[in-house]
This record gives structure tokens, sequence and C-alpha cells, in this order.
């Protein structure tokens, strides 16, 4: 699997709303979820790592942020804060990473 993040996805941010791995104001917050990567031996190749954001929100599957939050995306993310942890983890790679 390619680490190098020219070779990855961009990244999805949509607030968490169930209940989850972490409680208090994590519930509310927007998460960043890697929906995938193209590998840097075959960059027209896309390798998913699971659900994307708009599968969960139209198939109501639940999808993981870097943080590590599981969760069903049902609302506006640009409503909420961006969750410190998933933007440290993207920052640590080298991501370009939303503005909060």
């Amino acid at each position: 699997m390619a680490t190098d993040p020219a070779t990855l996805e961009r990244t999805a941010a949509t607030p968490a709303t169930s209940e989850g791995e972490v409680e208090g104001d994590h519930e509310r917050m927007s998460h960043i979820v890697l929906e995938g990567y193209h590998p840097d031996e075959k960059p027209d190749e896309f390798v998913s790592l699971g659900p994307s954001v708009v599968e969960g929100i139209v198939n109501g599957t639940p999808v993981r942020a870097l943080c590590g939050k599981t969760w069903v995306p049902n609302r506006d993310p640009k409503r909420y804060p961006l969750c410190p942890t998933c933007k440290e983890i993207a920052e640590r790679m080298g991501w370009d990473v939303p503005i909060s």
C-alpha cells in the first residue's frame, strides 16, 4: 500500500452523529475519511479502503475516520468544527487539511 501523500485520494470531511468510540464533543465534529489511494506502481488504479462518504449518506453505510470514529454520515460537515485528531493525522501525512 502506498503511503506517499501525492498518491492518496483526497479525503472528505463529514460529522459524526451516532454513538461511537469517543464520548462528548467528539460526537459533534467533522471527521476526515480516507476513501482510498492510487498505488505508486499503478497510478491510474484506485484502491478503495472502505465505503465512501457518499455511499454512507446514500446507503446508510458506516464510514471510518482517520481518528478511528465509525458512524453513518447524515449531516452537513460545514456546521461542525474539524476533529483535532483527524486534522493532526492528516497534517502528519502531508495532506491538505480542510479549513475548520
